[in-house]
């Protein structure tokens, strides 16, 4: 992290197992490296409708105005879950072994390490408009165990391979609102045809629109249902290939091929729906017509208040390849470049099957939603290519400085930004510092700040904002402008200890 993760031609110790498995061939006799890291993550937004707004007619969305408010993380631990702990930061640990016998041109290793991740909690304030996009949202990837290998070809070449064993984690809980132009229209002309106090006589020989009473009447603005998801994957294998060439003391060539993979995840739902769709099916139902017109609409006869089951995905987890350089040009001076490319193409949408008919989704076949059994979220992001750039200075026998900048082309288009991922181009900052303790123990510190901001404005992202008639899945802030940011902060110790 201190280097700007340039680090693919000169890999450090046993995180070679995870960055370029060919640089365990530096290592001679065992080494043990134990890590902690520290991160702590803010995304705020806020939120406000332009002129001319309007949902069908409906003109004042309580969220104008209003800010995301406090935000922390959680930590998933496999097999116990989620705990409710609300954290101000996560802590990783990490740990790796590495063992050359003296003469051998292998070099065995094994490593854990969190290779993805991302977590937000909205939960303590209770009316966060945040909680639209996701009151808690945990994606985790754990490698449990890397066995890795290095082979020295020669002087100057070596190459090596590493396995990560995954458990993959995904939790996701929010409330759920639709503003839409349908909804919108339906509830203003319920506010004209239903009378406040009693029901409409004419209205039971029609559509019924005026059936579900007033915890029927529709307002796109008001929650509509809630979901909640937990789903693992306990073991998912990746491969990492790497190549260290070496040709020159002042010079130095890295390439390593991290492999991807269509991650299947499974577990349980529940889906909560509140009573303003209940009772409007409900009234429906219940009249002459409404009957009819559900049937050539394809809307349920009844929504239950909870289902639950079980439901999975295919999560993708992007293939990557990275390549460096290293070059000293004194004794004491490194400079490192890397080229990064990743294929968030993968990432075209996420696509929940759920065991059963969900007769909330059947609402949404007049919306081109032809399966209810299945509720696909499109994501549209992109393959992305960026560089790193580290330095570090030998300032004494004992101590190395290191920085790092690290400018990263977001992988979500500014049209596919929501609050789910808000993740804008961003710049990553960075320091860290080496110590020799002795000749058996040194220790290894880093610090990095990453930050990037968007503005998106109403149907600026149809995976947030659009207020068009079929963008109902899913834009719980259609028609409003977005403006947030994303703030990371990063610390880091590593302790290695040679045997």
């Amino acid at each position: 992290m201190s280097l700007g993760n340039a680090v693919t031609a000169d890999p450090p110790g046993t995180d070679a197992i995870h960055f370029n498995p060919a640089g365990l061939t530096h290592i001679t006799g065992e080494v043990h490296s134990h890590s902690f890291g520290a991160v702590s993550l803010r995304a705020p937004a806020s939120f406000r409708q332009g002129e001319n707004f309007s949902i069908g007619g409906f003109t004042d969305d309580p969220l104008d105005g209003t800010s995301t408010g406090p935000m922390r993380q959680r930590v998933y631990i496999p097999g116990i879950g989620l705990p409710g702990w609300r954290l101000p930061g996560v802590i990783l640990p990490g740990l790796g072994i590495a063992y050359n016998k003296e003469g051998s041109p292998f070099t065995w290793g094994v490593g854990n390490y969190i290779s993805q991740a991302m977590s937000s909690d909205r939960t303590k304030d209770p009316n966060d408009p945040g909680r639209f996009a996701g009151k808690v949202m945990h994606l985790q990837r754990l490698v449990f165990a890397a066995p890795a290998v290095g082979y020295k070809m020669s002087d100057t070449l070596s190459v090596g391979a590493s396995v990560p064993l995954a458990h993959q984690a995904f939790v996701f809980n929010t409330d759920m609102r639709m503003p839409n132009e349908l909804l919108g229209i339906v509830g203003k002309v319920q506010q004209g045809w239903c009378p406040q106090n009693g029901g409409n006589i004419v209205d039971t020989f029609t559509f019924g629109l005026c059936g579900g009473g007033d915890e029927g009447r529709i307002n796109p603005f008001k929650k509509a249902a809630s979901i909640d998801l937990n789903m693992t994957a306990h073991v998912d294998p990746t491969i990492n290939i790497g190549l260290l060439w070496e040709p020159l003391d002042w010079f130095g060539l890295g390439i390593v091929y991290q492999g991807g993979s269509k991650t299947k995840v499974s577990g349980q739902y529940t889906i909560r729906a509140e009573p303003m769709l209940r009772r409007f099916v409900e009234g429906m139902n219940s009249s002459l017509l409404g009957p009819i017109a559900a049937g050539v609409l394809g809307l349920p006869q009844s929504i239950p208040e909870e289902q639950k089951g079980n439901v999975s995905a295919i999560i993708p987890f992007p293939h990557r390849l990275q390549v460096g350089f290293k070059i000293k040009p004194t004794e004491r001076l490194q400079f490192n470049v890397d080229a990064n490319y990743a294929d968030w193409k993968s990432w075209d949408a996420l696509t929940l099957q759920f065991d059963q008919s969900i007769k909330l989704l059947e609402m949404a076949r007049l919306f081109g939603v032809p399966d209810s059994s299945k509720l696909s979220l499109p994501r549209g992001y992109r393959n992305t290519l960026h560089f790193g750039y580290g330095m570090q200075a030998k300032v004494s026998e004992n101590l190395t400085l290191r920085f790092g900048y690290e400018p990263r082309k977001s992988s979500i288009p500014q049209d596919k930004l929501d609050l789910v991922a808000p993740l804008p181009d961003t710049k990553l900052y960075s320091v860290g510092a080496n110590y020799k303790i002795s000749k058996e123990m040194d220790i290894s510190v880093a610090a990095s700040y990453m930050s990037g901001d968007y503005h998106v404005p109403a149907n600026g992202s149809c995976n947030m904002n659009c207020d068009k008639f079929f963008n109902i899945v899913y834009n719980p802030y259609a028609g409003l402008d977005v403006t947030g940011g994303i703030r990371v902060r990063y610390f880091g110790v590593t302790l290695t200890k040679r045997f």
